[in-house]
């Protein structure tokens, strides 16, 4: 009975360490570090959550109400050099996509939209051969 109990102990143990070396998302950090990446001109509105639960969820989406005669900017931070595979893209209320973070093959650290009608807007996260599946995102307006 003793050497089931320290097996059973051991069982846990070994659980409970394997399962705490996971590396946990943690996008509020990479949205902190994404508002200083704002262009020059640019007032911090909102930051998203980039959290894909390593590759379970494969798309995240927001809603904003943008303002007409109003730049806009989403600014992607996430490991590495570039978005590590995070795709943004917007969409106006009618779901049209107006502008996107990736064209010709090219993943670009994030987008400036000039918004031209008032209205609801959506956003959208997704994946392209991400490796963490997490990240931290900021929108910024000017007028």
């Amino acid at each position: 009975m003793k050497n089931i109990v320290i097996l059973l102990n051991l069982l846990f143990l070994a659980i409970f360490i394997q399962h705490g070396a996971v590396a946990e998302c943690d996008p509020d950090e990479y949205a902190e570090s994404c508002i200083s990446k704002l262009g020059d001109g640019f007032t911090f509105l909102k930051s998203f959550k980039i959290d894909g639960q390593g590759g379970s969820k494969s798309k995240i989406e927001y809603s904003y109400v943008f303002s007409k005669d109003t730049q806009y900017s989403i600014n992607i931070c996430a490991d590495g050099s570039n978005t590590d595979g995070i795709i943004v893209n917007m969409y106006d209320s009618n779901r049209r996509q107006v502008a996107t973070n990736f064209a010709n093959g090219k993943f670009y650290d994030g987008l400036d939209y000039p918004c031209s009608a008032t209205g609801i807007y959506y956003i959208t996260f997704t994946f392209e051969n991400s490796t963490k599946h997490c990240g931290g995102s900021v929108l910024g307006f000017k007028r």
